[in-house]
């Protein structure tokens, strides 16, 4: 008995976990996460990211953007997009997705920053270009919000 309460309790928080953090899709295309911001008139987030070589892509993916604070704050202000570098071979993209990861770079990243995060207004105009900042998903949020009271 004891088992199947510990069972029901430990399955009811695993849905209270899933239930607080939303599920959010990432474009990986410019022209769609652009359409898609058009029509919900929401700024674009635009990540530039090494995945598997760049050591403050990584921490911002971890301490911010898999973060359940971010996904809830996101969901509601921004249409999310990433282009990831990747340099190993295991993590090679196909040649479809690293063409288009390649356009995006070149119209928004031609200084090859990473990682970069680009605000972009539904018409396409950058609002503002950051990268990694330390403090968690609270401070990145903040400061985003910052960042969009300016323009």
């Amino acid at each position: 008995m004891r088992f199947v309460i510990l069972l029901l309790l430990s399955m009811l928080g695993f849905c209270d976990a899933r239930a607080q953090a939303p599920v959010i899709t990432w474009n990986t295309d410019l022209a769609g996460a652009l359409q898609q911001a058009k029509a919900t008139n929401k700024p674009v987030l635009a990540v530039f990211s090494g995945s598997d070589w760049c050591k403050p892509c990584i921490m911002l993916k971890q301490e911010v953007f898999d973060q359940a604070e971010f996904q809830r704050y996101a969901q509601q202000r921004f249409v999310l997009a990433r282009f990831d570098f990747p340099r190993s071979k295991k993590n090679k993209l196909p040649a479809a997705q690293m063409k288009s990861n390649e356009e995006a770079a070149a119209q928004l990243n031609k200084e090859g920053s990473f990682p970069l995060v680009v605000l972009l207004s539904p018409e396409g105009k950058v609002l503002a270009k950051t990268g990694y900042r330390p403090g968690g998903a609270a401070a990145y949020d903040a400061y985003l919000t910052q960042l969009l009271a300016k323009k």
